[in-house]
């Protein structure tokens, strides 16, 4: 027989279960000699015997966790690794000579024939003479190894070429003569819940059930493109299936005792998705639940309180009313409606803002948050495509500890009130292809306001942020929140490594990695609109390798530095940051690296959108050559001599679109009871002009909300204002 769960498991699967350290330990030192005996039982269980006298043993069906090792180590060693590997080399050596033995039969040379292949099996015998002993009668434990599942020995079969020298497998089609089609791709979702029991337990089925019946949110990649494995992006973790029907190999960045019903989810994910004929290779859906009630979403109670908002205005709201926001975003977060929840907190916090006089609010993002309210409602009443889940945010648990995880840091970002600083650094989680956030707050007191200068050496985790912003992260210190937040335990700081960056970012998989601008504009444009996307400011960093700056400019009335690159088609994009007072010398620092580009591999990290048509990154780190900058970290007052940025005049249909905007927010500002004098008049210019640009659907509810301000019905006047707004916020973001 041959373990074909061991013939799959590639070097980058290998490195996902222990770390890319004890891989290259094992391969150097099977390249140097240092070959075990490796033999295998009657039951399929491969053993392997070390000329240091350790002895490994790995059964079927268990993953590399299970194996028996008598070294000291309590986890996955450089001996279980090497098992793997002399297997497959052993096994590919086997193999190659029965191969050049059937040439040589072929050609009609004398020499001894082929040894036929096993007749119980029909696997091509293992060498003897190499480590290596005969291969025993076929059991049913030995068919399990072959795949439980009806695709599963298919996708087995695919994985069998192993290079030499490397300890990696080839995986790829078997070249055979006369092979019948190729077997579709095997899905795990394939594995039924028997299978499901035997490998993770009944205590972990029960409690997936649990989570089932509440429903929960997935995303199903099936393999192919960016990654070679099927995978389940849950909101707590992300599930990897590194073997085709071998679920002991599934791997998650979960830890503990959840690891298994987090398997068990995402098998059951890709069941939903097969079930309803969503076979693309990247699809979202909600999976179990019991939502009956479509015909309420319930963000009902934040509802007439938005209402109100609109009609009095933020100039007439006081204190009783932000308590009253703030009541309401507690019930909203009861309910486990996260997203419409933060935008409740949100609303009531520029409200305080505007109390108190703070540069922080903007009467442009108090119009967009009303907006928010109504329209996640309306996605979910009125069953659109985004997933329940995804527009309020449900099924999202506390947090999720996290086995041992490698983190690339990408930046920090440094923001902050009056009353305290805020440090967030964005660390990419290379083998899920997710960013997550590690947030600090410190409080400011007295006239100690510090800077992102200043904060630099606070430490964090241990080391300090300066650090902790460029570095590598291995740690077994760490948690996660469905929103993507970042913990690690400061009282375990053992066991978290900070190690040099490197090229880490070279490495990252797409599409956190962006290369063409063309393709991630289009992805961007398929994007559900802004309003109803889930609140995970992490899900929109990216690293951008540019291969040209074309232009870097200044505008010193909105304290703004843009920035034009290229990628190698020569597609632009802008880069957009600005001033900022817990950051002085970020834009500083930004104008000089990008000047200083010379030609060399320019990166930068930063959050990805889309405005009036265009690709707009709002950068976090900058990494030139082997030199990385954090902008936010820089030292610096922000006195520096920047070159002003070209004039350049607004579109006709830019400018119309952010002139109504700018009307609506107004409105809603001083409320529509109380319209300014003369808004009527402009408000009706204002469709008038994007009727001009061709913008008529925008034009037509402007219109109707400038004829609602001639009647008293305060009803129709906010609900005519709703239906303009919602349309030119849409319409902005996705031209």
């Amino acid at each position: 027989m041959t373990r074909r769960d061991l013939l799959a498991l590639t070097t980058e699967a290998l490195i996902s279960l222990a770390n890319r350290g004890l891989v290259k330990r094992a391969a150097k030192d099977l390249d140097a000699g240092v070959v075990p005996e490796v033999t295998l039982d009657a039951d399929g269980t491969v053993h392997a015997r070390f000329p240091d006298g350790v002895a490994t043993a790995l059964p079927v069906g268990a993953g590399l966790d299970a194996a028996r090792c008598t070294c000291a180590s309590a986890s996955i060693c450089r001996h279980r690794i090497g098992l793997v590997l002399a297997y497959q080399r052993q096994t590919r050596t086997g193999t190659a000579e029965e191969a050049a033995q059937a040439d040589e039969s072929a050609a009609g040379r004398s020499g001894p024939p082929p040894e036929p292949a096993d007749a119980e099996s029909g696997d091509p015998p293992v060498a003897e003479g190499r480590g290596v002993r005969s291969r025993p009668p076929e059991t049913s434990a030995e068919a399990r190894a072959a795949g439980s599942a009806s695709a599963g020995a298919a996708g087995a079969e695919a994985a069998a070429a192993v290079r030499a020298g490397a300890g990696s497998v080839m995986t790829g089609a078997a070249a055979t003569t006369g092979a019948a089609p190729a077997s579709p791709p095997w899905s795990p979702g394939d594995v039924d819940d028997e299978a499901l029991r035997e490998v993770v337990g009944a205590r972990a089925m029960t409690t997936a059930r649990r989570l089932y019946k509440a429903g929960y949110p997935a995303r199903v990649c099936r393999a192919g493109g960016a990654d070679a494995v099927p995978r389940v992006e849950l909101s707590s973790c992300t599930v990897r299936f590194l073997v085709p029907g071998e679920l002991a190999y599934a791997h998650t960045d979960a830890g503990g005792a959840s690891r298994g019903e987090f398997v068990v989810l995402a098998v059951w994910a890709f069941r939903a998705a097969d079930e309803h004929g969503l076979t693309g290779d990247d699809v979202r859906l909600d999976v179990g639940g019991d939502v009956t009630d479509t015909a309420t979403s319930g963000i009902e109670p934040a509802l007439p309180s938005a209402d109100q908002l609109i009609v009095d205005g933020v100039m007439h709201a006081g204190p009783t009313f932000v308590a009253e926001l703030r009541r309401t975003a507690a019930i909203l977060a009861g309910r486990e409606l996260h997203w419409p929840a933060a935008a409740v907190i949100e609303l009531a916090e520029q409200l305080t803002a505007y109390a108190e006089r703070s540069a922080h609010h903007r009467a442009s993002r108090v119009a967009e948050l009303l907006v928010e309210l109504h329209a996640r409602h309306r996605a979910v009443v009125n069953a659109g495509a985004s997933p329940r889940s995804r527009v309020l945010g449900t099924g999202e648990p506390a947090r999720t500890a996290l086995r041992r995880v490698r983190l690339t840091s990408l930046g920090a970002r440094i923001t902050g009130t009056a009353a305290e600083r805020t440090v967030e650094v964005f660390l990419a989680h290379v083998d899920s292809g997710t960013v997550l956030v590690l947030r600090r707050r410190y409080a400011t007191t007295g006239e100690g306001r510090p800077t992102g200068h200043e904060l630099a050496a606070r430490r964090i985790a241990g080391t300090s942020l300066r650090s902790l912003a460029a570095a590598d992260i291995v740690s077994e210190s760490a948690s996660r929140t469905a929103g993507r937040l970042l913990q690690i335990t400061d009282g375990r700081v053992a066991r978290t490594t900070v190690l040099p960056l490197g090229t880490a970012w070279e490495r990252l998989p797409e599409p956190l990695l962006v290369t063409d601008f063309a393709a991630a504009a289009l992805a961007r444009a398929e994007l559900p609109p802004r309003l109803i996307r889930p609140r995970v400011e992490a899900e929109d960093v990216h690293v951008i390798r540019a291969a040209a700056v074309v232009d870097v400019g200044y505008h010193p009335g909105d304290q703004r530095l843009d920035a034009v690159i290229a990628d190698a088609a020569g597609d632009t994009m802008t880069v957009s940051a600005r001033h900022r007072a817990a950051a002085p010398g970020a834009l500083d620092a930004l104008a000089e690296a990008l000047h200083r580009h010379d030609g060399e591999s320019l990166l930068l990290s930063g959050l990805l959108s889309r405005d009036r048509g265009r690709l707009v990154l709002d950068p976090i780190a900058v990494l030139s050559g082997q030199t990385l900058l954090v902008p936010d970290l820089a030292p610096g007052i922000g006195d520096a001599a920047l070159a002003a940025a070209r004039d350049e005049r607004a579109t006709p249909l830019d400018s119309a679109l952010e002139t109504a905007l700018s009307l609506l927010a107004e409105a809603a500002h001083r409320g529509v009871r109380h319209p300014s004098p003369g808004m009527h008049r402009r408000v009706r210019e204002s469709a008038h002009e994007l009727r001009r640009v061709g913008l008529r659907t925008a034009a037509a509810l402007t219109e109707a909300f400038a004829a609602t301000l001639e009647t008293e019905d305060l009803s129709s006047r906010a609900e005519a204002w709703l239906a303009a707004q919602l349309q030119l916020l849409v319409t902005a973001e996705s031209r």
